[in-house]
């Protein structure tokens, strides 16, 4: 029940908060901050300390400050109203156009529309469904082209497994030392050298 008390009272207007501080919707953030320590002094708890009101009021005040003095809450505010700061603390404030977008009616027909012209609502991405929903209208590779096919991770070891063989030498299994150096040599060869000095 709170919880649907909550959705009513959310608003997409975006001028309570400016009410709260006494100030215009335009107003700059030095107004904003005049106004707020204007108000501040006058309703502090220690200045009232028989009025619980005034604590409510100073409370209501600080909220109003704290979103109107940010730039981006501001922002959302501005736009979307008490519901975009709602959406913001939800989903977070980078996607608060996202949300209103795809809660938009045109989006909402899109979606209707995809999925009535390809039958199908549970794709991945119902804009190219039409190219591969589940395989059936994927299209189909030309005469002498070569197909794509799917090799196994296992298949993949076993065939590097008896490269190594046939190509014969034994693999490296151990790594140089921390007293072992290489060089280069003058030939191109590499030279491997430990503290004892032998190569």
């Amino acid at each position: 029940m709170a919880e649907h008390q909550r959705q009513r009272s959310l608003s997409t207007a975006g001028e309570s908060l400016y009410h709260v501080l006494g100030v215009e919707k335009l107003a700059t953030a030095d107004d904003i901050k005049r106004s707020y320590r204007k108000l501040a002094l006058k309703f502090h708890p220690d200045k009232n300390p028989d009025n619980p009101e005034a604590a409510d009021k100073f409370k209501e005040i600080n909220n109003a400050h704290a979103i109107l003095n940010d730039p981006t809450k501001r922002n959302i505010y501005d736009k979307y109203g008490s519901l975009g700061l709602y959406v913001a603390e939800q989903f977070g404030e980078e996607n608060v156009n996202t949300y209103f977008v795809l809660s938009s009616w045109w989006a909402k027909a899109l979606f209707v529309f995809c999925g009535l012209a390809t039958g199908c609502y549970f794709c991945c991405c119902l804009c190219c469904c039409c190219n591969c929903c589940c395989g059936k209208c994927k299209p189909r590779p030309r005469e002498g082209q070569e197909q794509e096919f799917y090799v196994s991770p296992e298949d993949l070891e076993a065939q590097l497994q008896s490269d190594e063989r046939e190509a014969g030498g034994d693999p490296i299994v151990l790594q140089p030392s921390a007293t072992e150096t290489t060089q280069l040599t003058s030939d191109g060869h590499y030279s491997y050298h430990t503290d004892t000095g032998f190569n």
